[in-house]
């Protein structure tokens, strides 16, 4: 604007000479016309700069399962977009690093096919390498929660694994639907099938997704004491069944906010045993059969460079969680669930990250043993603390770390690999100080679980490796407040 105002009153002076020629400013002539000029050249450049780059066209090559549609809704720039030259670079790398969060490729890159200098007229290219989208995956794995307490606490116990095949296809259409089924034997027997389609309407913010599930064991984690599981085994059957059921529907306005709404029927059957003898409060009231309807609302903001491990970005989430809607009149609970995570880049190779995460029962009785968990299982989890669960019906975590990445490469197998996809495998190798915190109330405390209503520490040193981006290799000197020290080992597949 102050460019425009002032080839205003240039061109008002010029027009009053030339109309005047024996006006006073007749000797200024020569001088007032290189005023005009230079007025001019600011405002044309001025207005190139607040246009900006108009994005005229993008391209998409590479994509030969991935539909081009899946691609630019990933996109933070679509075609007819005017953006500060400034900007576009910026803007560009994130484009990249969201389309990478997808899940469906191993490499993504936006280049410039076009520039109409003249215009700032820009036509981008989208190149993405697709990754292996079906993974026939064997089963082997632990069924306790992590290794340390399999190979300590469980004395390396091969009846404590669990084999079979795992079945996933990330991208069933090409829409980046989802299809995966387990079945697993050993330990744990297990059947499973899931399907999501995340774009059913034109705009692609509706999706949705139907899972059912079912589950037999023969040993029962029936109660805790001094921070550990208990367990009861029976040989002669199943001690424990369980059958899940949902739908669910996910509503994504925007890139980064996601809401997902989840009705799900759940059928829970445990041995007398259990429930008369050893803990009535495992299903509540000494029942032996639990049934119940859960209601799940969830919103998720994700806004990290890689979701799976991040190096910067942040994300949060809210969830509010109804357990029993009156129809069985067995169960009633009401859970909400917060957490926070910001992740700050320090160049190229350093980088800090807090996460900090909450659990409140908003329905204050007693709830059943299986579900009274707070501190050792999923995200909620303690460094040093890999041994311990803690029980509750509250929690309060929060999780620091200081990375360094000391080499990052990438490692080819070449012919070794018969898939084309996998034969180049990103590897970051880095170091972390982790320092974490938390709390758990209980009110309902027994002295079985005494590391709750205190305070919790944890920290120590890591060696960290990160493949193909999104699986994970941890491996950690950790200490807590009990000054216990010792070497963990963690995995994280992101199947």
């Amino acid at each position: 604007m102050k460019a425009l105002t002032c080839v205003g009153w240039h061109s008002l002076l010029l027009l009053y000479c030339i109309v005047n020629p024996n006006t006073l400013f007749m000797p200024f002539r020569p001088a007032i016309l290189l005023l005009f000029g230079l007025g001019l050249c600011c405002a044309l450049w001025g207005r190139s700069a607040e246009g900006g780059v108009l994005i005229d066209e993008i391209s998409i090559s590479g994509n030969k399962r991935t539909k081009a549609a899946v691609i630019r809704r990933e996109m933070l720039i679509q075609e007819g977009d005017t953006i500060p030259l400034g900007e576009l670079s910026a803007r560009i790398s994130r484009c990249e690093e969201v389309i990478m969060n997808t899940g469906l490729f191993n490499r993504a890159k936006i280049t410039y096919k076009e520039w109409e200098g003249s215009t700032n007229r820009v036509h981008l290219l989208v190149t993405v390498e697709e990754g292996w989208y079906i993974f026939p995956v064997p089963i082997f794995e632990l069924a306790d929660r992590n290794f340390n307490v399999w190979w300590v606490d469980q004395g390396r116990a091969l009846d404590r694994t669990n084999y079979g095949l795992h079945f996933a296809h990330i991208n069933v259409s090409g829409h980046r639907d989802k299809l995966k089924s387990t079945i697993k034997y050993g330990y744990t027997r297990k059947y499973s099938l899931f399907y999501e389609r995340p774009y059913l309407n034109r705009s692609k913010t509706l999706g949705a997704w139907v899972d059912a599930g079912y589950w037999a064991n023969r040993e029962v984690n029936y109660a805790t004491r001094e921070g550990k599981q208990v367990f009861f085994r029976k040989e002669d059957g199943f001690l424990y069944r369980h059958f899940s059921g949902s739908l669910g529907l996910a509503y994504r306005p925007d890139i980064f906010g996601t809401h997902r709404l989840e009705l799900e029927y759940r059928d829970t059957r445990v041995g007398a045993e259990v429930t008369e003898e050893l803990n009535p409060d495992y299903l509540l009231e000494g029942r032996s059969r639990l049934r119940s309807f859960r209601l799940a609302y969830q919103y998720v903001y994700e806004n990290r460079d890689a979701a799976a491990y991040p190096w910067s970005g942040n994300f949060a989430f809210a969830a509010a969680v109804k357990d029993g809607l009156g129809v069985f009149g067995q169960r009633s609970g009401l859970t909400v669930y917060g957490g926070y995570g910001h992740y700050f880049p320090m160049g190229q190779r350093w980088s800090f990250g807090a996460e900090a995460r909450a659990k409140y029962s908003v329905i204050r009785s007693p709830q059943p043993y299986r579900e009274n968990r707070a501190l050792g299982f999923g995200n909620y989890t303690l460094h040093g603390w890999e041994y311990y669960i803690v029980d509750g019906l509250d929690l309060g975590l929060l999780k620091t770390a200081l990375r360094f990445r000391f080499w990052s490469f990438d490692f080819n197998f070449g012919k070794l690999m018969p898939m084309q996809a996998l034969r180049s495998m990103p590897v970051r190798l880095q170091l972390a100080l982790n320092n974490d915190l938390a709390f758990v109330n209980s009110p309902h405390n027994r002295a079985d679980n005494p590391f709750s209503n205190r305070l919790l520490w944890g920290g120590g040193l890591g060696l960290e490796a990160v493949f193909y981006y999104d699986k994970v290799v941890r491996i950690e000197y950790s200490l807590n407040d009990l000054l216990e020290k010792g070497l963990f080992l963690h995995f994280s597949m992101n199947i």
